[in-house]
């Protein structure tokens, strides 16, 4: 990667007027953050960040669930025994 600003994603302007045209562009495809002022702008960001990181919490909470019966009673019905490496994916 070159760096850069995180969350700032090109379009596809240039794409469009040289090679195919390109119906949508991967971020705000549709136009909804352009009349965003940069404190809603701001305010989104913290909660995505924080969305995100209770999104890996709850992984992380099947993940013991499956590997250590019982560390967690509310996945008590829910997490199946898993008795292989659990982060040998990564």
């Amino acid at each position: 990667m070159r760096g850069g600003k995180p969350g700032a994603y090109p379009t596809f302007d240039l794409f469009r007027k040289e090679i195919h045209p390109v119906p949508l562009n991967l971020f705000d495809p549709f136009g909804f953050t352009t009349k965003k002022s940069a404190e809603a702008k701001a305010d989104g960001l913290v909660k995505e960040i924080n969305n995100g990181r209770l999104a890996m919490i709850g992984i992380f909470g099947f993940i013991a669930a499956d590997k250590v019966e019982g560390s967690v009673p509310f996945l008590k019905d829910i997490a199946m025994p898993y008795s292989g490496e659990p982060m040998a994916p990564f």
